[in-house]
């Protein structure tokens, strides 16, 4: 058991709330930070990030609002550094599948000189439930600019337990897991699945990138329109349409599948309002 404190950078987020969780339940010991938090962490204020690494034997790396954004490198890069002179021992940083400016800061977390594990993760099935698409959900109709491209949704159960394995266990350093469930859907499956737990019909409407950035820059503005709208086009245009055997190889366990996400979110009353 480590008896330094484990960094959860995004710990009220959706999965660093969930790693921090696990870690708690586990008996280690766990710094939660975020902006808000009583240990602050900000990534527009680096003055807030060495307190919140001094002491820490490992460090969950989530970056917020995505890496996808300008500036994301500069900002892992420093963080790295800082990290390597607090003598943290281990970093383990989520990053999403197929994105390039990801990848960049997997390259910089690579190069770190600390023990790492890269988590790559698919499209969260708890976007759903959770996420930005809640409202689409509840209004019937999922519009996206993702064709007839398959998935494969990853419950972010899975992803917290590869976390969590990732930061307080061995034979992780190294490791990239591609984590991802075990099927491949399209979004015109998965909205059907979502219907069928909801009790409602849902729909999916395959809508060009253009409309898309359209109604994105109404409701974020256009820089965050731009962001999304990019990184759409390079993950629905069908590189990510295979699976990962991240969570098999790091938890000796088969991937949960969309299925049961839809069917425990719903009885977790997560669409409540649409009975």
């Amino acid at each position: 058991m480590q008896t330094s404190p484990i960094l959860v950078i995004g710990a009220t987020g959706k999965t660093g709330s969930r790693v921090a969780n696990l870690l708690d339940a586990a008996g280690h010991s766990v710094r939660r930070a975020s902006r808000g938090s009583d240990t602050p962490f900000d990534w527009e204020e680096p003055g807030t990030w060495a307190p919140a690494l001094g002491g820490v034997s490992a460090a969950y790396i989530t970056y917020y609002p995505d890496m996808a954004f300008p500036g994301a490198a500069d900002r892992i890069q420093a963080l790295t550094e800082m990290a390597a002179q607090a003598g943290v021992g281990r970093l383990v940083l989520l990053a999403g599948r197929g994105e390039p400016r990801a990848e960049a800061c997997e390259d910089i977390v690579r190069r770190s000189g600390i023990d790492y594990t890269l988590v790559r993760a698919a499209w969260f099935a708890q976007n759903f439930s959770e996420g930005f698409l809640f409202d689409a959900a509840m209004d019937g109709m999922i519009a996206l600019p993702a064709g007839d491209v398959a998935e494969p949704f990853v419950d972010i159960d899975d992803v917290a337990e590869v976390v969590a394995a990732a930061l307080t266990g061995d034979g992780h350093a190294g490791q990239v897991y591609d984590v991802t469930g075990p099927q491949l859907l399209t979004f015109h499956a998965a909205a059907a699945m979502l219907g069928a737990a909801m009790g409602r019909e849902v729909g999916y409407a395959p809508i060009g990138f253009d409309m898309f950035h359209e109604a994105l820059t109404g409701l974020e503005g256009p820089e965050v329109a731009d962001v999304f709208t990019e990184v759409c086009r390079q993950i629905f245009d069908g590189r990510n349409a295979r699976l990962g055997d991240g969570v098999q190889r790091a938890l000796g366990r088969p991937a949960r599948d969309f299925a049961s996400y839809c069917t425990k979110a719903a009885a977790a009353g997560a669409w409540a309002k649409a009975a």
